[in-house]
């Protein structure tokens, strides 16, 4: 069983390259951009923490961070969420060469993110 730590964090950006340079001037983070995505990878400074910047859209709004939590059997887990009365927002899908990832909501109606890697180290 994973430690369950947040692996990844999400905020979301009206324009995700002045996010970028926003959080790059405020709190020193790496940047490193994908065009074709629009979206932009963060690393803190000390490599102890990662994100992600993605555009605001109807499932990435604003205001909502959404976090994702490590799992070693997202199915497993995306069964346990709805047997505890949450739901299946996205199912496992797969980020290509990086992992997979899920989302659910919790009976609160808060969402979250469940992320296991390809390359564990």
């Amino acid at each position: 069983m994973s430690k369950r730590n947040v692996v990844h964090v999400e905020i979301p950006a009206a324009n995700v390259k002045d996010a970028g340079t926003f959080y790059q001037e405020l709190f020193g983070w790496k940047l490193t951009h994908d065009e074709g995505m629009n979206y932009t990878m963060w690393e803190a400074g000390n490599g102890d923490s990662y994100g992600g910047l993605p555009p605001v859209s109807d499932t990435n709004p604003a205001g909502q961070v959404l976090v994702y939590i490590a799992s070693d059997d997202i199915e497993a887990d995306l069964k346990k969420v709805e047997t505890l009365g949450g739901k299946v927002i996205y199912p496992k899908s797969e980020i290509p060469q990086t992992g997979w990832f899920a989302l659910f909501q919790d009976p609160t109606g808060n969402v979250l993110g469940l992320y296991t890697t390809m390359n564990p180290q």
